[in-house]
């Protein structure tokens, strides 16, 4: 099997709310939307989908479950969410693996960790693959 694409779906009971959250944050624009299921897509291609449970369909358990989000810079998102009255759950930091970043949570508690890259430190670098873009 070769996927051309994948997302993740995240059943909850909030899709009207998680919609307009990440259509105000993050620019994505909804591609699909019927009510009880939506299709979220970012400028980049990237997508990600969120539908009411149909049937017996559990909600899902969005504890410890965190989206990446790599962006161009990092500081001027952050300056940008926090005006905007978003709250982060981890402060904006430099780590020694090779990232500058900080993280919010989405309606649903999904934490959403927004970073840039940075170089690693010496004890970090020899854990990327050479070409990954880290191995400065």
């Amino acid at each position: 099997m070769r996927p051309t694409t994948a997302s993740p779906c995240i059943t909850t009971k909030l899709v009207a709310e998680t919609r307009d959250f990440y259509v105000r944050y993050f620019g994505a624009r909804a591609v699909f939307d019927c009510g009880w299921f939506v299709s979220l897509e970012f400028e980049t291609g990237l997508s990600l989908q969120f539908m009411e449970p149909q049937g017996e369909q559990p909600l899902c358990n969005t504890a410890g479950l965190t989206y990446n989000f790599c962006v161009d810079n990092v500081d001027d998102d952050h300056r940008l969410m926090t005006a905007a009255g978003l709250v982060p759950v981890m402060p904006i930091e430099d780590h020694p693996w090779g990232d500058r970043g900080f993280a919010i949570q989405d309606p649903n508690g999904i934490m959403l960790y927004i970073y840039s890259n940075r170089a690693p430190s010496a004890e970090f670098r020899q854990f990327y693959a050479p070409g990954a873009g880290h191995d400065r």
